[in-house]
């Protein structure tokens, strides 16, 4: 590739934006100008709230280029971004795109990459609004994700109250399961090409975010980015709660008997792995009733409570109490501690 237009024009080719959607699509739901000026535009209705939020994915934090398909960085790193605003209860609608990226990779493997970004904002409905890009001796890429909601329904760590109740939206630990079958060298063993999916291709739930904040039911709410000893220690501390966690019923994922030589504790992958990107939240006890009709209502969780006293506890099987410490991804932690 000789020069940065023509990357910008493949980026452009390969990921849905305003360039190449229809114009009367494209500005009825908010974008006014997009690609092609110095800046994106934004119109939002009286009745709306934009959402921002950005997240970064670098090789060799993020994702190991060897070993990760090139569809699945880009697949990825969209759909993390934007399990931020699921987290609020917005609906996703745009983002920006920056990418540092080597020459090396700027023909198949970037298409690959492009590839797996488009299939992500097919299924969330976004579309590309700008960005930047650059040369790099590594694939750097950060996201900007904007979503909308109605005005007063966005949905923040802080409003969890003594005696509510705490909800995942699915299986804990899958992620973190894959990674370990990625560090092991299994990924192309067909047995366990289901296993590795939720790390290569996390999926979120914006149906359930957005209709927990239409109907007010969650009082506090956030996304497990980081594993669940880690995220709910924020939640608490957004909310100044504790925590009660019932060990028999975490969602853990199911580690397969072949698998018993990597020592792997379904409880601990569920506790602190990182990457699941369910949905944390806490409901009113007054509201546990309407969850049934929520959207993957089958998959959800109750897993606990929040507490007056603000310490998280951890109650086995048989009612003993330990005090959980958060032990999931922290990039500034010390191999030590």
């Amino acid at each position: 590739m000789d020069s940065e237009g023509q990357l910008i024009e493949r980026v452009i080719a390969g990921l849905p934006s305003e360039k190449r959607a229809p114009r009367r699509l494209a500005h009825s739901r908010g974008l006014r100008l997009g690609i092609g000026d110095d800046a994106a535009v934004f119109r939002p209705s009286a009745h709306k709230e934009w959402v921002f939020s950005c997240d970064a994915f670098l090789e060799d934090v993020h994702f190991v280029a060897k070993g990760s398909p090139p569809g699945s960085a880009g697949y990825k790193s969209l759909v993390r971004a934007t399990s931020d605003l699921t987290a609020m209860g917005a609906t996703p609608r745009f983002f920006f795109l920056t990418l540092a990226i080597p020459p090396a990779r700027t023909g198949p493997w970037l298409d690959k990459f492009l590839k797996g970004m488009a299939a992500a904002a097919t299924q969330l409905g976004m579309r590309l609004a700008g960005g930047d890009t650059t040369r790099f001796p590594k694939v750097m890429v950060s996201i900007t994700v904007l979503g909308e909601i109605p005005r007063g329904q966005v949905v923040t760590r802080t409003g969890g109250r003594p005696g509510d109740l705490l909800y995942v939206s699915g299986s804990l630990g899958g992620a973190q399961l894959g990674l370990q079958l990625l560090r092991h060298g299994l990924t192309a063993a067909s047995r366990y090409r289901r296993l590795v999916r939720p790390h290569f291709y996390p999926s979120i739930k914006p149906q359930l975010g957005v209709w927990l904040a239409r109907r007010r039911l969650a009082s506090a709410m956030m996304d497990i980015s980081d594993g669940l000893s880690t995220d709910l220690a924020r939640l608490c501390a957004a909310s100044r709660v504790g925590a009660r966690l019932f060990e028999t019923r975490l969602p853990c994922v199911r580690v397969p008997r072949a698998l018993s030589r990597l020592k792997l504790d379904p409880l601990q992958l569920a506790l602190h792995g990182g990457e699941d990107y369910q949905l944390l939240f806490s409901v009113p006890r007054n509201n546990r009733g309407q969850l049934s009709r929520a959207p993957g209502s089958e998959l959800l969780a109750e897993i606990g409570e929040l507490t007056l006293d603000k310490q998280i506890l951890l109650i086995d099987a048989v009612g003993r109490s330990s005090r959980l410490s958060p032990g999931g991804w922290d990039p500034f932690r010390t191999r030590a501690s």
